[in-house]
């Protein structure tokens, strides 16, 4: 294999994981907003509504989701543009959006969790930036599982991002082959988005006190 084709099928290996990447950066840092709505009076005023908790947390990780498509995009313009083989079917097309707006309010809501418990930015801030990098290396976004060390592995099993770069990988690039199967990805997403958005909804109510 020429060097130009090694380079071109790292690319296709990579392009998921960058486009999951952008989404985790993203997503991480949205509690941060959350306090400045509490500093700015909207929480207490979200509080008293007749919404529910679940309703408001819902809504949140939702628009961190929506929040997540615009780089999705962005990312897809890039790999198009490098050459990557992407898969332009709409039923593709629809499960990364579908994984982008899964992972993202996964860790929205994580972010969220967070930020109801340490309730200052300063705080927050630091520990995001000691959560991100850790999140990331500890998946399958950059090297493949099995080139890991044991523990490292049963880390990136546990890890959510690793379930959305492989259901990303399997839809967005042509020939993409997912390890654990595209079923059992986005079941993980949609349970890990759950079981948080259901702690956030609980939790959501301290930023008030």
């Amino acid at each position: 294999m020429s060097p130009g084709a090694r380079c071109l099928a790292c690319w296709d290996r990579t392009a998921p994981g960058v486009l999951a990447q952008s989404v985790l950066f993203i997503a991480i840092f949205y509690g941060i907003a959350v306090i400045w709505e509490r500093d700015l009076g909207i929480v207490h005023k979200l509080l008293v509504s007749p919404a529910s908790r679940m309703a408001l947390v819902l809504g949140k990780a939702l628009s961190a989701g929506v929040r997540g498509l615009p780089q999705a995009a962005i990312v897809y313009l890039l790999a198009w543009l490098l050459g990557v083989k992407i898969d332009w079917q709409p039923v593709s097309l629809a499960g990364v959006a579908v994984a982008v707006t899964l992972g993202a309010a996964a860790f929205a809501t994580f972010s969220l969790i967070v930020a109801c418990i340490v309730k200052t930015r300063e705080r927050f801030m630091g520990i995001g930036q000691i959560l991100t990098m850790p999140l990331f290396f500890a998946s399958n976004a950059v090297y493949p599982i099995s080139m890991m060390p044991e523990w490292l592995k049963v880390a990136a099993r546990l890890n959510p991002l690793t379930y959305e770069v492989d259901a990303m990988r399997t839809l967005m690039v042509v020939g993409g082959r997912s390890l654990y199967g595209i079923g059992l990805d986005f079941v993980v997403l949609a349970a890990i988005t759950l079981a948080l958005t259901s702690l956030a909804s609980r939790l959501y109510p301290n930023l008030a006190r």
